[in-house]
């Protein structure tokens, strides 16, 4: 198999965001016959010498996403950033019932099947929040695996007061949604972090 090229232009409109040009990535890695998409954020915090763990857990594990959790090295990581993972994080397990310890880390292992079959609208960064409830929402094992943090200099592209509005406006509908699919959803979140 050919290996997968970028174009050399400048990005479309369509994936000017990390959420659209994630997406457009991932459509054109399936269409080249790829069956796994694995992601990194582009800040240099995440060691690739942590990917063989993501495909042993999917292996292991039969899971559709493998996220990176970086909660064991949580104090390595910026104030406000710690914050406000574990405040979303914990929203989102209340959601789905079930404990999503690091839900927005970008370092994750997806199978492209399961991701196409899924109705992913998200453009921007809660891109990542999104995929958690919709694999789940389609009954795909999800896992997490520490991994290693290498926070340096560079800067996040978050945008600390738009992406946290975007992120809310997300979040409401997505509550709805959710709720919509997984009547029942919720209860087993709080048991499984006491």
């Amino acid at each position: 198999m050919p290996p997968l090229r970028w174009p050399k232009k400048p990005a479309p409109r369509c994936c000017a965001t990390g959420g659209a040009a994630l997406q457009t990535g991932w459509r054109r890695a399936q269409e080249r016959g790829f069956q796994w998409a694995l992601t990194l954020d582009g800040d240099g915090q995440h060691s690739p010498e942590d990917i063989p763990a993501f495909f042993r857990c999917a292996e292991a594990k039969s899971a559709a996403l493998v996220v990176g959790d970086r909660m064991a090295q949580a104090a390595e990581m910026p104030w406000l950033r710690r914050f406000v993972n574990r405040w979303m994080s914990r929203r989102l397990s209340t959601l789905t019932g079930r404990l999503l310890p690091d839900s927005q880390c970008g370092f994750r292992l997806m199978n492209l099947d399961a991701w196409s079959a899924l109705t992913i609208t998200a453009i921007h960064f809660e891109i990542e929040s999104e995929m958690l409830l919709g694999f789940l929402a389609a009954g795909h094992a999800v896992e997490f695996v520490p991994i290693r943090l290498l926070y340096k200099s560079e800067q996040s592209k978050i945008h600390p007061l738009r992406d946290t509005l975007r992120w809310f406006r997300w979040w409401g509908q997505a509550q709805r949604r959710f709720q919509k699919l997984n009547p029942t959803s919720g209860s087993s979140a709080r048991s499984e972090r006491k």
